[in-house]
């Protein structure tokens, strides 16, 4: 039986802007033959659990691109703040078209190798009644990326709710160097996807932002000021972002 036969209907949305200031058009550039934005679709196809996948974009290229490839895709609003504010209006478009959805999962539209396996590990997390957001974190194993801040680290609890995110490695170790803690202590950092409620995915769309988030540039640290309560998993699988074209040339050894 399905996950979706159990806990409701399930979608999966991609947001995808065609303005990114490090890699402007980063959703249609061809990896292998195939866009970036199709191969993170057809990774989201083979998840099992999702019902619905709907890429979420401003930009027109990419929306004729995708229903192009035969896939659905919604125009959104260029003003939002967040990718979060863009699944809530997906969601709302959606439902004018009398689709409704009990769980959303939000893909990052330049992750074009992110495992079908991730998905599902996020969404098992809601067949615990408690759980209305929840993200993957994954062990750090080396100890550059404890000091590099565009590695997000998360200190859960017993139960695996989230504590805190920051941009800083957490908790500190007294006694002992920084490049020593591994050693010593397990530390993890944020795998991006998450999954939402989508009562409570209203609710989060609603939020101002909050002083800590400010600090950190982190919006979950927006949800957790309103005390809203992440539930996180462990995954032993990496995500591969794709931010510039270097990242890119790196990734498909392109020349």
């Amino acid at each position: 039986m399905a996950f979706s036969d159990i806990n409701g209907k399930v979608a999966g949305i991609i947001p995808a802007r065609y303005a990114s200031t490090r890699f402007p058009g980063k959703p249609l550039v061809k990896i292998g033959g195939v866009s970036m934005i199709e191969r993170v679709y057809n990774q989201v196809k083979a998840c099992p659990e999702i019902d619905t996948i709907v890429v979420a974009t401003d930009d027109i290229l990419i929306y004729d691109h995708v229903t192009g490839f035969g896939g659905l895709a919604v125009m959104t609003s260029e003003m939002h703040r967040s990718g979060t504010d863009r699944i809530g209006e997906t969601l709302g478009l959606l439902e004018k078209k009398e689709q409704h959805f009990d769980i959303a999962v939000n893909i990052q539209g330049d992750e074009p190798f992110i495992k079908p396996e991730q998905i599902s590990k996020v969404l098992q997390l809601f067949n615990n009644s408690d759980v209305n957001i929840a993200t993957l974190i994954k062990r750090i194993s080396q100890p550059a990326d404890l000091s590099n801040q565009n590695v997000v680290k998360v200190l859960t609890d017993a139960a695996g709710r989230a504590m805190m995110f920051s941009r800083l490695p957490i908790p500190c170790l007294r006694g002992h160097k920084q490049d020593e803690w591994l050693a010593f202590a397990d530390y993890f950092k944020h795998i991006g996807i998450y999954a939402y409620r989508t009562a409570i995915l209203k609710k989060l769309v609603q939020l101002e932002p909050a002083p800590p988030e400010i600090a950190e540039s982190l919006e979950q640290l927006r949800w957790m000021w309103n005390g809203f309560t992440i539930y996180t998993e462990i995954t032993e699988f990496e995500t591969i972002g794709i931010d510039t074209p270097d990242d890119l040339l790196k990734l498909t050894n392109i020349s």
